[in-house]
């Protein structure tokens, strides 16, 4: 982290309300052992008009992430008493909160291993704070306009493509009535891909619309959630297969142009 971008005095500074800032409501939790990068963080974090809270080990970070009192979860891999990923395991059985992991420069596996376990994005330390900040307002940009119905259209709508069915007004999937359990970002993976039925999505796509953000060079990001996605498909009868890698494009979900039911 660039300590030239965080240099401010001991008292936290009141949030910062110009334009684009996020609502100082949006909550926090920094799961991380460096307590002096916590600080920083949090001194830098609240000037841009967010409240933070943080836990310093395995277990008091899981016992508040189970709180379910804050909106995004910044997670280090390395922690006292376990693991991140083992924190993010256990999260995932009962909650479907953003988690933004830090992992550590070049470890392309730690990345991989966390968007596989659930996490919804990753930064690699050291890093600018202000990349951070872009990439917090880029998961709550898309969970926003995931919660709202009319970004779909006027009115609550299903997208029904051979034996899946996703409501887009309960943000949940199924497949011959059969749950598939997705999280925040599969689900908008699958709807990009629902959506476009029957023509090639290319990875920048998917990172725009399902990140948030641009894809950069040697991102793997989209592959693992897609992924993680065609594994959970899999268990749908008749699903196997259904979305295609299309090699240095993108993907293909392999199925008709879908329906679209409006209630």
């Amino acid at each position: 982290m660039k300590a030239n971008n965080t240099s401010r005095n001991n008292s936290s500074p009141p949030p910062r309300r110009g334009k684009g800032k996020i609502n100082a409501v949006n909550r926090l939790l920094i799961v991380d052992d460096d307590h002096a990068l916590v600080n920083l963080l949090k001194r830098f974090l609240e000037g841009e008009g967010f409240r933070v809270e943080a836990a310093y080990d395995h277990a008091s970070g899981l016992s508040a992430a189970m709180t379910r009192e804050h909106e995004l979860i910044i997670l280090d891999v390395m922690l006292p008493g376990g693991s991140g990923f083992e924190l993010l395991k256990s999260l995932r059985q009962q909650s479907s909160v953003p988690v933004l992991l830090l992992t550590a420069r070049g470890e392309a596996v730690d990345r991989i291993l966390g968007l596989e376990i659930g996490a919804d994005d990753y930064l690699a330390k050291p890093f600018d704070p202000r990349e951070l900040v872009a990439r917090i307002r880029a998961i709550f940009r898309r969970t926003r306009e995931a919660a709202t119905p009319a970004a779909h259209g006027e009115h609550e709508e299903n997208l029904v493509v051979g034996d899946i069915n996703m409501s887009l007004a309960t943000r949940t999937v199924t497949c011959r009535d059969v749950p598939v359990e997705l999280t925040s970002v599969e689900f908008n993976v699958l709807e990009l891909l629902l959506r476009h039925a029957g023509s090639v999505v290319t990875r920048e796509q998917i990172a725009e619309v399902a990140l948030g953000r641009p894809l950069n060079a040697f991102d793997r990001s989209v592959d693992v959630h897609v992924s993680r996605l065609r594994k959970k498909l899999g268990n749908c009868p008749t699903a196997e297969d259904l979305i295609r890698p299309i090699r240095g494009v993108g993907y293909f979900l392999a199925a008709e142009t879908p329906e679209k039911s409006r209630v």
